[in-house]
């Protein structure tokens, strides 16, 4: 039921995995806490699930992850044959050799210079941040293989660890957004095993927003709450130094751990959360990127409006998530930005104005909203909602996020 090519729906897939598992509507409704004809109206695709903690549920009653039910697509298209090669990253992450030092204590080739590491890694987070994850998924597999002979030879040597730990990092954001929830979880226990050798706070702290990202990706939000409280907790005394790097990584945590929040439904401990984000934005006092962060008081309000769609509060992003300017900040946050504006049109049935958002995103960075779940859900709603789509721009966005056939 997953893969680029997939046509299903949300509501498709819940009927399938019902199916499978041999359980009646009403039987699965109750498990949920709903009523028969709710779930009738989600399988017949005449009502949208618009809060992931409800998805969740479902997802636990029928013994498959969040990321089956979105079926988010896994292969990334782009010019080059190489862009959408998660095989080669996944071939790279369960190396063998890994499974023992012991077993396999002979080094596994020369010793590798840092300093191309660390600048290959930095272009390709530059890379991520511009949206051009193919680009990156390209150049994960030699990051990974070069990061893992670095650990064989460093010993002691923090950098070989600091840049370990950097590129799993950005392994774990890549995956996750592109569905691959269970090899972006290795992912970031790499960083953050990397991390903790290398003996830096703000590392360990950084991967650990790898770990949150992981974790939203399958939907355990109370356990990605913790990490991040955890990591912030872990920060506590360069925050108070004001360290503009410690106060944009905490910042980055507050704001993950209020998505997580969000998703669980708990207004207050979210508002909370948010108040906290905005009052490090405050010290550091601008929109800044350490640490690959993009962190600043204009990406508070952006987590202010994710948090407030995911909460209900959709007529209060309609009406004001269009005064939130992130065009200065990397691509990535803001065509996040205008997909999170789109969903919301698209819920009040708006959807000329949620393709504008959409065609505009694209535009920036095509390849995410080409590859993401919730472009796709949003595109096939407006689909079904279209009378004459024989030749429209939304049909051809449809054809290119694979909404429809």
């Amino acid at each position: 039921m997953r893969g680029a090519g997939d046509q299903f729906s949300v509501g498709d897939r819940i009927a399938f995995y019902r199916r499978r598992r041999g359980l009646t509507q009403r039987v699965l409704a109750q498990l949920v806490g709903r009523s028969e004809d709710w779930l009738s109206k989600i399988e017949r695709n005449e009502r949208e699930i618009r809060r992931l903690d409800v998805l969740g549920e479902l997802a636990k009653a029928l013994r498959v992850s969040v990321g089956d039910l979105l079926g988010q697509p896994v292969l990334v298209e782009d010019t080059h044959p190489r862009e959408d090669d998660i095989p080669a990253i996944r071939d790279a992450l369960m190396s063998h050799r890994r499974l023992s030092r012991t077993l396999f204590g002979k080094k596994a080739g020369d010793a590798v210079a840092v300093e191309p590491v660390v600048n290959y890694c930095d272009h390709a987070w530059t890379d991520y941040q511009r949206g051009q994850l193919g680009r990156v998924i390209a150049a994960l597999p030699s990051l990974i293989k070069s990061v893992q002979v670095l650990e064989e030879h460093a010993g002691k040597d923090q950098r070989s660890w600091l840049v370990s730990a950097r590129v799993h990092h950005l392994a774990a954001s890549t995956l996750a957004k592109i569905g691959e929830a269970d090899l972006a979880w290795i992912s970031a226990e790499r960083a953050m095993s990397a991390a903790e050798r290398s003996g830096e706070p703000l590392a360990l702290a950084s991967a650990a927003r790898a770990g949150t990202h992981a974790l939203l990706a399958v939907g355990r939000y109370d356990d990605a709450m913790n990490l991040g409280q955890t990591a912030v907790d872990w920060l506590e005394t360069q925050i108070k130094d004001d360290d503009p790097a410690a106060l944009s990584i905490a910042g980055m945590l507050y704001l993950r751990t209020a998505i997580a929040s969000a998703r669980r439904q708990d207004r207050s401990t979210t508002d909370a959360l948010l108040a906290e984000a905005a009052d490090v934005a405050a010290r550091l006092g601008r929109d800044a990127n350490y640490w690959q962060t993009a962190f600043g008081p204009t990406n508070v309000q952006l987590h202010r409006i994710a948090t407030s769609l995911d909460l209900g509060d959709v007529a209060w992003v309609v009406e004001r998530g269009a005064e939130v300017d992130s065009s200065h900040l990397p691509q990535e946050r803001s065509v996040a930005h205008r997909v999170e504006m789109a969903r919301a049109f698209s819920y009040v049935a708006r959807d000329d104005e949620a393709l504008t958002y959409l065609l505009d995103a694209e535009q920036v960075a095509p390849q995410i909203v080409r590859h993401s779940a919730t472009v796709r859900d949003t595109v096939k709603s407006m689909h079904r909602r279209a009378r004459h789509t024989t030749s429209t721009p939304l049909l051809g966005l449809a054809e290119r996020v694979r909404a429809v056939t």
